[in-house]
């Protein structure tokens, strides 16, 4: 799948390239990733992916220059290399070696890897109908530092969304230690009440999601109104609509939540408006003869 990746400045074949047994993501889970979408050969917004992951790098492994990281060039042509104009491309930068560093050792050498893979998507049939999601039995807890952040550390999001799909449901929400909505597994979370837009706060906190952005952005440009606050498990049921969002399934309306449907149980109006623009979005910035 993935015949060529870049790794710590290097091009390798996917069976050439190795990590140590003593690199910190391996050990630890010390790392950080981005998973961005491409079309055309352009990952779309790639500047505030980089921005992203360099502030999480500050608070939880080093501090990262722009330099430090792959080029806007290095991710063209890692494309190029696997001939994937459309791609899901990931980066993910881990804490490097840990063997034999001295406590003097504050700049340690990071391990860098970007690869791209098939740009698949969700089924087009779940935007038609909506996607059935569960509330996780697991709640996120504000006082801990990788929440927020998009760590390498996520087999307790991944526990979580196993066991939503073994209730035959695509994502599992979380709450807070204090009740309050937070977000999916893998996905930001909005509602809809009465043609507005409420979502969880970065302060809740949530990840900062850069589909969550663009979301704002284009309810913006639309002149829908957008209120950032913190929700309740009854404001969630009683919504209109709920959307999810990331950067590879966009926005994708949510018909139930457990058993309880959504609105009319099928997917409405906004989230068709945001969808559409959405899509335009990405092939207006991404596509180069525009």
């Amino acid at each position: 799948m993935h015949s060529v990746i870049f790794k710590d400045g290097d091009w390798l074949s996917a069976e050439d390239a190795s990590v140590s047994v003593f690199d910190g993501g391996w050990l630890h889970g010390a790392g950080l990733f981005e998973t961005m979408r491409a079309e055309f050969g352009t990952v779309f917004r790639l500047d505030a992916h980089l921005d992203r992951l360099m502030n999480s790098a500050a608070k939880l492994l080093i501090p990262i220059e722009r330099p430090d990281l792959p080029l806007t060039t290095d991710f063209e042509a890692l494309l190029r290399r696997n001939e994937l104009p459309e791609a899901r491309v990931r980066m993910t930068v881990t804490s490097g070696r840990v063997d034999g560093q001295e406590p003097q050792d504050d700049r340690p050498k990071l391990t860098v890897i970007v690869t791209a893979a098939p740009l698949t998507g969700y089924p087009p049939e779940l935007y038609e109908r909506g996607l059935s999601v569960v509330i996780s039995r697991y709640r996120q807890n504000p006082d801990d530092p990788l929440t927020g952040h998009k760590s390498t550390s996520y087999l307790s999001r991944l526990v979580a969304l196993r066991e939503a799909q073994q209730s035959q449901c695509g994502e599992a929400l979380w709450f807070t230690t204090q009740n309050l909505l937070a977000e999916g597994c893998l996905s930001n979370v909005f509602v809809v009440k009465d043609g507005k837009l409420h979502t969880p706060p970065l302060s809740t906190p949530v990840l900062p999601g850069i589909a969550r952005s663009v979301v704002i952005e284009i309810a913006g440009e639309q002149s829908i109104e957008v209120k950032e606050r913190p929700l309740s498990i009854d404001e969630l049921l009683d919504a209109d609509e709920v959307l999810l969002t990331n950067s590879i399934m966009q926005v994708l309306p949510v018909c139930r939540v457990e058993r309880k449907n959504i609105g009319t149980g099928k997917p409405g109006k906004m989230a068709r408006q945001l969808a559409e623009h959405y899509r335009k979005k990405v092939a207006t910035e991404c596509r180069p003869d525009v």
